[in-house]
């Protein structure tokens, strides 16, 4: 990656290109899910869950969203997404350092177990292991993982 970002506030005319962005980089994760068919039920569950209840802060490059990470107040981290282009850059560390801003003193979150890249990518930034469960909506198997923000 060559050119700069920054971070920003979501606006609600990034809904269409966050959407966008969801759905290539889960795509690009999971080959196996029509993700495609899954957009509408994600357009509702962002208009009506994530954007009212959560800090939705988006990396942008070049006028692009290139990224973005939602935190609730409680300190949920419901989504980390960064453009695969982008995987391995600075965009995801720079995005869960604001996670970490906005809720200084605890973040969890939920994680397919089968998504190694990012269970490595949460444990090099400070989170640990917090108990297992499944996923409501897939059924599948996710990690709990838990960053504490009063930890040495």
């Amino acid at each position: 990656m060559n050119a700069r970002f920054h971070l920003r506030p979501y606006r609600a005319d990034d809904e269409d290109a966050t959407i966008t962005l969801w759905q290539r980089t889960w795509q690009q994760a999971y080959p196996s899910i029509d993700f495609t068919a899954r957009v509408a039920w994600w357009r509702a569950r962002w208009r009506d869950e994530l954007v009212p209840n959560a800090a939705i802060i988006v990396a942008e490059q070049e006028g692009v969203p290139v990224g973005f990470v939602t935190i609730d107040a409680s300190g949920y981290l419901d989504q980390l997404v960064v453009a695969p282009d982008h995987w391995g850059s600075e965009v995801a560390d720079q995005l869960v350092n604001e996670a970490k801003r906005a809720s200084p003193a605890r973040i969890t979150l939920l994680v397919n177990t089968d998504n190694l890249r990012a269970i490595r990518f949460y444990e090099r930034n400070g989170f640990s292991h917090a108990g297992q469960d499944v996923n409501p909506v897939s059924g599948r198997p996710v990690l709990k993982m838990e960053w504490n923000g009063s930890a040495p």
